[in-house]
């Protein structure tokens, strides 16, 4: 009987080949049985698989073939039928066999993870036979079932389990959602989820913005501004996922690079992403209304699997985000009942009490300070009395705003009486207090605008310190009120520390207006002798190797040798009006070394100068600095002069004018620190600069760091688009210089290209055209 015709048990091995070295066999008869179609096999879900443990020969049946995405018949080894199976599980399977070899009839099962192009992923389980002898050896068999519904069962239960731990436990959406975007990638296989939360525009329409991203290591970045996703509200009905919201139906895309519908095709490509799915976090009210809050998407870098799992899961994961975003409103109204101040939208006088309870605990276990501001309004009640309640109402709501955008994020204000409000401040030195105070009484001070009518008040601060004035809140805000009460009968609009113990702060406070006024005289003398000197710090190029620029940078050498550093003695020059001489001092020193610097071959280098603020309110700065540098030799266009950009936002119309003189008499201006400050990019592009400095902050947390990287992107991007250079101050690593060139930064200035130096150093080390 030939071996296409010959009978076999689908439990045992093929008839054996013609030889061990002759595989006719396997690919005759054996392996065209392989082939056939077995009903038993496909009714009870199973496959059949023989392996010679000689020849590592492999012979598949149809059924085990469709299994693991291979082709059925005879296979020369393992390695040519094991193709589709995830690395991850490839050794287990392959020393599962190698055991079955050594000790037949001794092997477990082994289950093992297949994802072949036509079937995504699947769960296989493989259940070794006892071997028969057959021709010159002995021949394994195998039985190979899809264990896939189990394993999805179980997966589907144990998520459910997950998820619902995960959100109870939630305290804020933002929280929930990005926990079950990371599970659902990190379990179902997904390499990026977003969430598009629904927001109503000021014109009243839906749009959704995307409010969470995350991606796992697979992908390089997730969703970032400069995909658009950061800046984007997609109205309802548009796109993937405001069709998704609208329609209210989940939607796979097959293609998402090319899908007219997915709005960023640009992060698609570049991060491999080929499918997607979307699904609405949508739920039913007790009253039965529909909510769907926002739109989950969820992003592969494989192509569609038929047997993914999120689509079963989609609705419950949807209905669980949203009834959770539905406990966590509800959460947050009570919490504003029991703790806010319904008038002034500030903690009211039990929550505030609480709170600063606690920061007194703190502050005890860590040895630190605290302050108390006790704030009371002067002249409020006959604003009440005379104009109403709703007006003193208004009056108390603009006050309550002020001191609310006073307050620093380690602080906590309270509204804690009829006119009377409350302000904490964790390890705050008396200075800080002090400053504090004096912002409160400037907020109160400045007019009330209530129904077109203006109103004038003004407030009464005392202030007490933890610990020195008392162990508990109670006791601080006693005291503090004792001290206001002081403020009062003094005249009101003031503010005072409580007495007790007040010696010492008034003391620490004299101390160092003495040190201010020290310095001051001291700086007075630095001035007219030989105290103070210039350092340069170059800025090189890093393609053409070279110093494009050095930033003069001015020191101060006491007589006994100390330096004094200059974030010390400069904001005391800058109160006391000294930083004008000093400004000009540092100017012409700047420009006598830069004649120097040209005869000693850096004829083309520029010359950095930091500005002060108070400088460029003088109309007369650009006559001046022309006469400095004509005097130095030096011409205009190489000069340039730095300023902060908080400066001149906050005084543009003073500044701007100035600017624009000095720029039409050749002088460069940079915009120091940029990035730092609140410059809008319509006021940006109306100042005549030349130049951006990325602030050090944002360079010290390169590459690691994802939104630095996104900001720096961004500054190199706006300074190419606006024809300004672009210079990343703070490189300290060859990593953040690497990291620069690659966003295409190319000059740069920090310890790693070069130290501050004297005149002397700089010369010898990059005079005469010397290379960087």
């Amino acid at each position: 009987m030939s071996d296409r015709t010959a009978p076999y048990s689908p439990y045992l091995s093929p008839p054996p080949p013609t030889g061990p070295q002759e595989p006719s066999g396997w690919r005759g008869g054996a392996a065209a049985r392989a082939c056939a179609p077995d009903p038993l096999a496909v009714a009870a879900g199973f496959g059949r698989w023989w392996l010679d443990p000689l020849s590592r020969h492999v012979v598949l049946s149809r059924e085990a073939a469709a299994f693991l995405g291979e082709q059925p018949g005879w296979h020369p080894s393992l390695d040519d039928c094991l193709s589709f199976v995830l690395p991850d599980d490839l050794a287990a399977l392959t020393a599962a066999l190698a055991a079955a070899g050594r000790r037949p009839g001794d092997c477990p099962d082994c289950e093992f993870r297949v994802a072949s192009p036509d079937e995504g992923l699947r769960w296989l389980r493989l259940s070794v036979l006892a071997p028969r002898q057959h021709g010159a050896g002995p021949m394994l068999a195998a039985i190979l079932t899809d264990i896939t519904a189990q394993r999805h069962a179980a997966m589907r239960e144990q998520f459910s389990f997950e998820t619902t731990k995960l959100l109870i436990g939630t305290h804020t959406l933002a929280e929930a959602v990005g926990k079950v975007i990371e599970l659902v990638c990190n379990d179902l296989g997904w390499d990026c989820g977003m969430y598009w939360a629904m927001q109503t525009a000021p014109d009243g329409a839906a749009r959704l913005a995307c409010a969470y991203a995350w991606n796992g290591p697979a992908l390089p970045d997730a969703i970032t501004t400069r995909d658009g996703a950061g800046a984007v509200a997609i109205p309802a009905g548009q796109g993937l996922v405001g069709g998704v919201w609208s329609s209210g139906r989940a939607r796979w895309v097959e293609d998402i690079a090319h899908d007219p519908d997915f709005l960023f095709p640009q992060y698609a490509r570049r991060a491999g992403i080929h499918s997607g799915y979307a699904f609405p976090v949508a739920y039913d009210s007790a009253d039965g209304g529909a909510h769907r809050p926002g739109v989950l998407v969820f992003f592969s870098c494989l192509a569609r699997q038929r047997t993914a799992q999120l689509p079963s899961l989609s609705a419950a994961i949807g209905g669980l985000i949203a009834q959770t975003a539905q406990r966590i409103g509800q959460q947050e109204r009570i919490r504003q009942l029991a703790q806010v101040d319904t008038l002034s939208g500030l903690a009211n006088r039990r929550h505030f009490h609480d709170l600063l309870d606690n920061a007194c605990e703190g502050a005890a276990a860590r040895g630190a300070a605290l302050g108390m501001l006790y704030i009371d309004l002067d002249r409020f009640k006959p604003i009440n009395d005379a104009l109403g309640h709703e007006v003193g109402d208004a009056v108390l709501r603009q006050f309550a705003l002020r001191l609310a955008a006073l307050t620093p994020p380690d602080g906590q204000a309270g509204r804690v009486g009829g006119d009377e409000f409350a302000l904490f401040l964790p390890a705050a030195s008396p200075e800080r207090l002090r400053q504090m105070a004096e912002l409160v009484l400037a907020a109160a001070r400045t007019s009330f605008i209530v129904g077109g009518r203006e109103l004038a008040i003004s407030a009464s601060v005392g202030i007490s310190v933890f610990p020195d004035n008392g162990s508990a809140g109670a006791d601080l805000l006693r005291h503090a009120d004792s001290a206001m009460y002081r403020v009062k009968r003094a005249g009101r609009n003031g503010a005072s520390f409580f007495s007790q113990g007040g010696a010492a702060i008034q003391a620490a406070s004299q101390s160092a207006l003495v040190q201010q006024l020290t310095v001051e005289a001291e700086l007075l003398h630095a001035l007219a002798g030989d105290q103070l000197f210039m350092q340069y710090q170059p800025v090189f190029h890093t393609r053409e190797r070279s110093v494009r620029a050095v930033e003069a940078l001015i020191r101060w050498r006491r007589p006994n040798g100390d330096i004094v550093p200059p974030d010390v003695f400069i904001p005391i020059a800058e109160q006391s009006h000294l930083i004008i001489d000093i400004g000009r001092w540092v100017v012409r020193r700047a420009c006598r070394d830069l004649s120097t610097m040209q005869a000693a071959g850096l004829a083309g280098v520029q010359l950095n100068v930091n500005m002060a603020a108070l400088e460029f309110l003088n109309d007369k700065l650009p006559e001046e600095l022309a006469a400095i540098t004509a005097a130095a030799g030096v011409e205009p266009r190489q000069l340039c002069l730095e300023l902060t950009e908080g400066m001149m936002m906050s005084h543009a119309e003073q500044v701007v004018p100035v600017m624009r003189a000095l720029r039409q008499r050749g002088f460069k201006i940079s915009v120091d620190d940029f990035g730092m400050g609140y410059s809008s990019l319509s006021r940006l592009k109306d100042l005549p600069i030349s130049s951006l400095k990325i602030d050090r902050s944002f360079v010290a947390g390169l590459p690691a760091g994802q939104h630095d990287r996104a900001i720096v992107q961004t500054i190199v991007d706006i300074g190419r688009n606006m024809g300004l250079e672009v210079i990343a101050e703070g490189v300290e690593t060859e990593a953040q210089l690497q990291h620069l060139r690659e966003l295409g930064c190319t000059l740069v200035q920090g310890y790693l290209t070069g130290r501050p130096m004297g005149l002397d150093e700089l010369i010898a080390r990059h005079g005469h055209g010397r290379a960087a």
